[in-house]
């Protein structure tokens, strides 16, 4: 199932789908096929695996490869910090999923909140007088207890 609760296709393919070998990745990226396995050992890139342990990789791993070498080469940024880099996006996009979900329980819970809320409204007594807020004015009342008489 996905996320909105309905059945996958199993053979429907999509960005996250491990279907490329290294071969044909190193060509859709732009680089060696020994750069993928590098990237792959220093957890730049983790591509599935089959059964007998081949690399196999998504359009989004593609994606992420081509963002590697654009980093390294025309940013200048070592490996390191790039790995940094990817680490941190993966992060904010976790944080930005926790954030729709939150939003969803939120909407939900205040949607709940306002239909108990409208029973309790329901269930009020007709019978009852509103309420009417008492005029504001600005006068002055002064208490004074009253002496107490001492006997002498």
């Amino acid at each position: 199932m996905d996320t909105s609760g309905r059945r996958r296709n199993p053979y429907e393919l999509t960005e996250e789908t491990p279907v490329y070998v290294i071969s044909v990745a190193a060509q859709l990226s732009g680089l060696h096929p020994q750069t993928l396995r590098q990237y792959d050992r220093l957890g730049l890139v983790s591509p599935d695996r089959t059964a007998g342990r081949g690399r196999r990789y998504s359009a989004r791993d593609i994606e992420l490869l081509r963002t590697v070498q654009q980093l390294s080469q025309d940013e200048g940024i070592n490996l390191a910090g790039i790995k940094r880099i990817i680490e941190l996006e993966n992060q904010v996009a976790a944080l930005q999923a926790r954030v729709v979900e939150l939003e969803g329980a939120l909407d939900g819970a205040a949607a709940a909140m306002q239909q108990r809320e409208a029973a309790v409204h329901a269930s009020y007594r007709r019978d009852l007088v509103p309420y009417q807020e008492a005029q504001r004015t600005s006068a002055l009342v002064v208490w004074r207890p009253k002496r107490q008489q001492t006997s002498d």
